[in-house]
């Protein structure tokens, strides 16, 4: 062997180990980088069914007040999720008690102070979830843990409303109401939501507070609409005005709003329309509202019955079906027949009694200062007055949500 190929051969001796060095390197990172790309998905598959049960639950406690039914929505939610195609590992971790669902509420989004009344938001989070590893264990690397969090509440007032009722209530604009009021109204205060014949109206002759949504008309869109058929949107500024509807429809719009407490007639069904948890009513006359009495089965009573119910025994129905979102307009410009009158906002009543379908056929609520509908969110978090929706935050105290 000459000098020459004696350096050769030791050319390739020394380059095969560095070969071999670099290979090893290549397979670890690759290997790392599955095992890390799984987790990322894990941590997105997490995220996503911790989102889902801070939203359940924050319906439910908006609906009803009650952390304990907001609980047990939260968790049903949760392990929905989990039991979903392609979340096997989660699912797996929850079973053997290595993932853990924790819900808290607060009565403020920032700060988010657990325990605090009344409870308004809901935080869903798992504080540590252990990730199947296929490679990285022979790297070193055996504990890769991903940890979630999801805020969830009311947004603020929303501008545009698609859960409306076909009636409308007059007010006045919210700058010139007094404190404490909104648009005019208090809570508590009994208001004729829908008048008589014999009564002069505040939008003017022939008008009874029933508004035209989306071009609709007649007597068989306006019971669809008063059961509550939300195929229509009302949104505030610009040319958000509010269409009237004129003529007093008392027999379509009673067989409608009437489903809010169990009671039907006419093509209406409790399957479509459902009716609300509690349904206790006595007739409300209109010397009451003279006298300013307070319903038997008001609304302090009504939000009382939501604190006694039970995860495990709910009442059959749906929640919140007796507080009627509806369009506030300003009435001072008279509306002769079918005309717009102006949209200030939207305000939330409270079904105080059927409506009845013969008579002079008023109708009573009691206002509400804010209620769950929907439409579009605001950005910031806060409460009222009016219609809000329930949307996701993020959680002030994590990077995880």
């Amino acid at each position: 062997m000459n000098s020459v190929n004696g350096a050769q051969d030791f050319q390739r001796g020394a380059i095969l180990p560095m070969v071999a060095i670099s290979l090893i390197a290549i397979l670890g990172m690759a290997a790392l980088a599955l095992d890390m790309s799984n987790a990322h998905l894990e941590k997105t598959r997490l995220q996503n069914a911790l989102d889902a049960a801070a939203l359940s639950a924050a319906k439910v406690l908006d609906q009803t007040g009650n952390t304990a039914l907001a609980d047990s929505a939260g968790h049903t939610t949760f392990a929905a999720n989990l039991a979903a195609p392609g979340n096997a590992g989660l699912g797996a971790a929850a079973s053997d008690g290595s993932l853990t669902l924790g819900i808290e509420y607060s009565a403020t989004l920032n700060p988010f102070v657990a325990g605090t009344t009344p409870a308004q938001y809901v935080r869903a989070s798992v504080a540590s979830y252990d990730v199947a590893e296929w490679f990285t264990p022979v790297l070193g690397f055996d504990d890769l843990t991903v940890a979630g969090t999801a805020v969830a509440g009311p947004s603020t007032t929303i501008k545009k409303a698609c859960d409306i009722v076909p009636m409308m209530a007059c007010g006045i604009p919210q700058e010139e109401s007094p404190p404490g009021t909104t648009y005019g109204y208090s809570r508590g205060e009994v208001e004729q939501l829908k008048i008589g014949s014999g009564t002069s109206s505040e939008v003017g002759n022939g008008n009874f507070y029933l508004i035209r949504l989306d071009d609709s008309q007649g007597g068989a869109d306006i019971r669809e609409a008063a059961a509550g058929k939300f195929d229509a949107c009302l949104t505030t500024g610009g040319d958000g005005d509010i269409e009237t509807e004129p003529g007093n429809t008392v027999g379509p719009f009673a067989q409608g709003i009437n489903t809010r407490l169990g009671i039907y007639h006419g093509p209406v069904n409790s399957t479509n329309y459902p009716p609300d948890w509690f349904t206790n009513h006595e007739t409300y006359t209109e010397e009451d509202y003279l006298n300013q009495e307070m319903p038997a089965y008001d609304l302090d009573w009504y939000e009382s019955q939501y604190q006694t119910v039970s995860p495990d025994q709910p009442p059959a129905g749906a929640p919140g079906r007796r507080i009627l979102t509806m369009p506030v307009g300003n009435c001072d410009g008279l509306a002769s027949g079918q005309d717009s009158v102006e949209l200030l906002g939207f305000a939330c009543f409270y079904m105080v009694d059927e409506m009845k379908q013969a008579g002079q056929a008023v109708f009573y609520g009691q206002f509400k200062e804010d209620c769950g509908g929907s439409g579009t969110p605001g950005p910031n978090p806060g409460v009222g007055p009016g219609p809000h929706i329930i949307q996701l935050y993020k959680d002030p105290d994590s990077f995880d949500s």
